[in-house]
């Protein structure tokens, strides 16, 4: 494909644009925007068509995944050796905005299966668990899901139930995990559970397991308020047994692991809330520049020009948060403070822009003749999954009183 001699050209420019000088990106660097082009061509052609079905019939966009994964947009960060084009953040944040802006149920994918499986699998899987359990999963013909939250453990994730019990060569794993994305279509899964309740949360630990594997099940998918095009269930564990050479890790290292696999997830979930408030001002904008009354179109109305102009300034300030969180975690500083800023940001933003839209709509906005109410609805999750707006408000707070040597604990 054309496209795919376009990410092997861009992989070739990545390799002399790495070192950035700091944060000074006034615009993209020549090879990203070559990126943002392909995937945007790839979500209008691709994607906005369908985004509507998609969502309406809760369908999992299975053949654009497959070509997404020929693109290598499946493992955007993955070295070549295992199928991906070993690109940087910012261009998964490129990517997952653009797939996004087409579709975000499919901007929900690609940012779940890049950040929480393949990437966390190329950084820290054994060659013989990446044999397993990468190849084939950048290149589009599976996908991975990623199982931390429970029913009684989201944000706190000291207070996990999930047991591993180690009996001989194997872990035997027992509980439920919460809101699983891609469950119903992974072959494969990253799932924590503790080792020992008493040591909390130095008793944490990631296994990698296969699916189907016995013991292993799902629940119901969820019936959600938006990114219907991605599945939702719990993953159900009663008696799993996984090999000791399938621990992802260190034993008892999986809080810390988690708490970095957030953080790349947190520039993903930025990426996608941008892409759906950018779909939803696009969709502002052209439906103000049609819409006839008080005898011209209502973009020329002062009132309609003051959203516009929030609108646009919210997204645009939140996108460039995110391309600074992505370039500061490709340069090996913490991105923890960077991340969680970007996210509470975009997410807002993303929630925001797609309310006025509906607002600029009216009547039109509100019924599924026109998008507006699907970007409204998609948008709200941002501000939930990978950490609540509350809890990125106490991460960055917690860093920035440790830069002034203060605890908060």
């Amino acid at each position: 494909m054309a496209a795919l001699g376009i990410i092997r050209r861009i992989r070739g420019g990545l390799c002399q644009q790495r070192h950035y000088g700091g944060f000074s990106l006034a615009s993209l660097p020549e090879t990203h925007k070559m990126l943002q082009k392909t995937c945007r061509d790839f979500a209008e052609g691709e994607l906005k068509p369908i985004a509507a079905k998609l969502d309406r019939e809760h369908l999992f966009p299975e053949e654009q995944i497959k070509k997404l994964g020929q693109l290598g947009l499946m493992g955007i960060n993955v070295s070549e050796e295992y199928g991906g084009p070993a690109l940087d953040s910012l261009a998964l944040s490129i990517a997952v905005e653009e797939i996004a802006r087409g579709c975000g149920g499919t901007g929900t994918i690609v940012s779940v299966h890049n950040t929480l499986y393949a990437n966390v699998l190329d950084q820290l899987g054994t060659k013989e668990q990446k044999d397993k359990f990468l190849v084939g999963f950048a290149d589009g013909t599976h996908v991975g899901c990623f199982g931390i939250s429970e029913p009684g453990a989201g944000s706190d994730v000291g207070a996990m139930l999930t047991t591993a019990k180690l009996d001989g060569d194997e872990w035997v794993l027992n509980g439920t995990k919460a809101w699983v994305t891609s469950a119903y279509e992974a072959k494969a899964a990253v799932v924590f559970a503790t080792i020992d309740k008493s040591k909390k949360h130095r008793g944490i630990t990631a296994f990698l397991i296969p699916i189907p594997t016995p013991g292993f099940s799902l629940g119901k998918k969820e019936d959600k308020m938006g990114i219907r095009a991605s599945s939702t269930c719990n993953l159900i564990l009663e008696d799993v047994k996984v090999p000791r050479e399938h621990v992802l890790g260190e034993v008892g290292g999986g809080f810390k692991l988690a708490m970095s696999m957030l953080d790349g997830a947190r520039i993903g979930i930025s990426s996608q809330a941008l892409g759906i408030a950018q779909a939803a001002l696009d969709c502002a904008v052209d439906y103000a520049s049609k819409r006839i009354a008080f005898g011209g179109p209502i973009i020329k109305l002062q009132s309609v020009q003051q959203r516009l102009a929030d609108m646009a300034l919210r997204l645009e300030a939140a996108r460039l948060l995110t391309w600074r969180a992505a370039v500061i975690r490709d340069t090996g500083e913490r991105s923890t403070k960077y991340s969680s800023m970007a996210k509470l940001a975009s997410s807002e933003a993303a929630t925001f822009v797609a309310h006025n839209c509906v607002q600029i709509l009216g009547g039109m906005g509100y019924v599924t003749d026109m998008p507006a109410e699907r970007h409204y609805r998609d948008a709200r999750i941002t501000e939930i999954y990978a950490g609540v707006t509350d809890v990125q408000k106490l991460v960055i707070a917690e860093n920035v009183a440790n830069e002034y040597g203060i605890s908060t604990r």
